[in-house]
């Protein structure tokens, strides 16, 4: 019986790719990652460059990605994923990163490939989740020749997804009004203290508790906290768009996220698909939400890990872009 699970794990983890191992110097650092490319062919291939959410997150963000890899490469795209700094043999720590250092980074990974015999740089595009969504706007401004970007589960603004956050994991958590009401004033303390710059010590001083807060994630707070993505959104108008929300995100409110991009980008150039079942991850909701399926499901099924239909309608997009169509 083991014998015979190890071996569907083994077939279910063996993806229809060609993964190499690729680094790329970049400010001073060294960053490493994974090139995988269809299963057959020279190319030049299509290109999704990956950029992750937040998080200590490595190049196939632990397998995660290799079901998404190789539903592109069967649209004829490859994909590239580099590690966040000081993870997985990249160089740095990504806790000291801006939006707009993330934003460089990426730019410096497209620039890297379109270098490269095997990829078309004419068909790049930009993959992105979560945190992601101040990153994506920021390098689709500057670079006008990206030919899509995906932004799953994105936010808009830092200060409104936070509130959001905040009382959907506490209406979740069956909390009453009186801790809703506490936990609201900590958060105003703790924006009062971010404004004024106030240092770790100052901010454990005056909330107590400071559960897996840190110093270093503190600065990183610091650094990011005002981020929103208005202006860029504005600045990257025309670019293809494919706006991925989930029925049941607790992390980032899609209604208000996807009321800004219809305000902002042109009805021509977005398209918003919507999965009722997925939580923020774009994992399906009941199977996130135990955690014997989820490692079942990780193991035996990665595949199925995600929403029903998102593999195929990720890969249906490329196709319609590689042969010169819209993603609508």
């Amino acid at each position: 019986m083991s014998t015979g699970l190890a071996g569907v794990a083994v077939w279910q983890n063996t993806y229809a790719l060609r993964e190499e191992k690729v680094s790329l110097r970049h400010d001073g650092k060294l960053l490493e990652g994974v090139l995988a490319r269809p299963d057959a062919g020279d190319g030049p291939f299509g290109l999704v460059v990956f950029v992750h959410g937040d998080g200590p997150v490595d190049a196939t963000h632990e397998t995660f990605y290799r079901p998404l890899w190789e539903s592109f490469a069967r649209a004829g795209y490859a994909s590239l994923s580099f590690s966040k700094p000081g993870v997985g043999g990249s160089e740095g720590d990504w806790l000291e990163q801006t939006m707009a250092d993330r934003a460089d980074e990426t730019r410096a990974a497209v620039a890297w490939a379109r270098e490269r015999p095997d990829i078309d740089g004419r068909r790049v595009g930009l993959w992105g989740a979560s945190q992601a969504g101040w990153v994506l706007p920021k390098v689709a401004a500057e670079d006008r020749r990206l030919q899509f970007v995906v932004a799953v589960s994105p936010a808009v603004n830092w200060l409104r997804q936070g509130r959001y956050n905040l009382l959907a994991e506490l209406g979740r958590d069956g909390a009453g009004a009186e801790e809703r009401d506490t936990a609201l004033r900590r958060r105003e303390t703790t924006l009062g203290l971010l404004d004024r710059g106030a240092s770790f010590a100052e901010y454990r001083a005056a909330v107590g508790d400071v559960g897996d807060m840190t110093a270093a994630r503190w600065s990183f707070i610091a650094r990011n906290y005002r981020s929103d993505a208005t202006a860029d959104l504005r600045a990257m108008r025309g670019t293809p768009v494919l706006l991925v929300l989930a029925g049941h995100d607790v992390h980032v409110d899609v209604a208000d996220t996807e009321a800004v991009y219809r305000a902002i980008l042109p009805a021509a150039s977005l398209t918003v698909a919507r999965y009722p079942d997925a939580a923020h991850s774009l994992v399906d909701h009941a199977v996130e939400s135990s955690q014997w399926r989820l490692t079942l499901t990780a193991v035996l099924a990665p595949r199925k890990l995600y929403a029903d239909g998102f593999l195929a309608d990720q890969a249906r997009l490329l196709r319609r872009l590689g042969s010169g169509e819209g993603p609508a």
